[in-house]
């Protein structure tokens, strides 16, 4: 049975119900593939010939949607920032540390506490102490999208001299979409239901925003995910539920929800950066009051802009409204936003 095709790629919409569109990698090649939602299944050798099939077409990103023209103002807080000289947060670094120095914990930063023991040029080698236990940085993460690291059991991570890792990552959506973050709370946090005794960084679900951007839709309020599994169902992400659902995984580290754009669509006109910028400061502060366990889960946020580094461009606008926050605010993470779920680099 033929399944008619949505046009353009643009994602969910409401003339075609029963039907979105989903990227699929193929090897080297990314391409469009229609998926169903009428209970039917297709069989995996459907699928790969469906797959092979499109592979030759060229990929049509979706065309960009008008912004509104408020959400691309200036804010007012900036006006009182000199962009004419470079922004930078200004700050003395802590003095060196000796290794094993106990932890103090800062009462603005009552989850985390960094020592840093050696620095050569921009390289910093630091322990990092959070709730589940110190680590040594720099340090590789292991992503573990749904709370499992693939292949791998969860005594070996713990256990293996090889790898003996004291974080990894989680994704909020992806556990938010299922098994659903109640039912995760429900088994005592992520920590409990993986087995899992040492540190978990959760990501907000904004890197999404990239990787699922046919099935989503992205407003002031927050990001509509049309289900990729073909439910027809939706998970609206708001700042505030970002955090709902992070406070319920119970990770160590959480992220602020922001909102992603990637620097490598061609076509992506600058006001859409403009917008995401700003609309990841107003995210930030819902993300703050809505955080229900600022003593056990840090909360990061990120710093946006696309690759807009120039004096006064984006980046730079960005980082200077956390500066104005940094009294209420812990320490942010300043990250290309397409490398949140990297190594935690030690780095300046």
């Amino acid at each position: 049975m033929s399944t008619p095709e949505t046009t353009g790629g643009a994602g969910p919409t409401n003339t075609l119900p029963n039907t979105f569109k989903t990227r699929a990698l193929c090897g080297n090649t990314t391409t469009d593939t229609v998926i169903a939602n009428k209970g039917t299944k297709r069989s995996r050798k459907d699928a790969n010939e469906a797959t092979a099939a499109d592979a030759s077409k060229p990929h049509a990103p979706p065309p960009p949607k008008p912004i509104d023209p408020q959400y691309l103002i200036f804010p007012t807080e900036l006006t009182k920032i000199d962009f004419s000289r470079r922004i930078s947060w200004g700050k003395e670094p802590p003095p060196l540390t000796p290794v094993d120095t106990p932890p103090v914990f800062p009462p603005n930063s009552p989850a985390l506490c960094l020592q840093i023991h050696a620095v050569q040029r921009r390289a910093r080698a630091t322990t990092l102490h959070l709730p589940h236990g110190p680590i040594s940085t720099p340090v590789f993460m292991p992503v573990g999208t749904k709370g499992t690291i693939k292949g791998i059991t969860t005594h070996e991570l713990q256990n293996l001299p090889e790898l003996n890792h004291g974080i990894l990552l989680g994704n909020t959506y992806h556990l938010a979409n299922e098994p659903g973050s109640d039912v995760v709370a429900s088994h005592g946090g992520l920590h409990e239901m993986m087995n899992w005794n040492r540190n978990i960084l959760t990501d907000s679900g904004g890197f999404q925003m990239v990787s699922l951007l046919q099935l989503a839709e992205i407003t002031e309020q927050g990001v509509s995910f049309l289900d990729p599994a073909g439910s027809g169902t939706t998970l609206m992400l708001r700042p505030e539920d970002s955090i709902r659902h992070q406070n319920n995984i119970g990770a160590d580290i959480i992220m602020a929800l922001d909102d992603v754009v990637s620097s490598a669509t061609y076509h992506t006109a600058r006001e859409r950066f403009v917008e995401a910028t700003y609309h990841t400061t107003r995210w930030l502060d819902w993300c703050f009051e809505a955080h229900a366990n600022p003593h056990t889960q840090h909360l990061f946020h990120i710093v946006q802009g696309g690759l807009d580094t120039k004096m006064g461009g984006l980046r730079e606008q960005s980082l200077a409204t956390f500066m104005l926050r940094d009294e209420t605010m812990c320490t942010p993470l300043e990250g290309w936003q397409e490398a949140r779920a990297r190594t935690i680099s030690g780095r300046w």
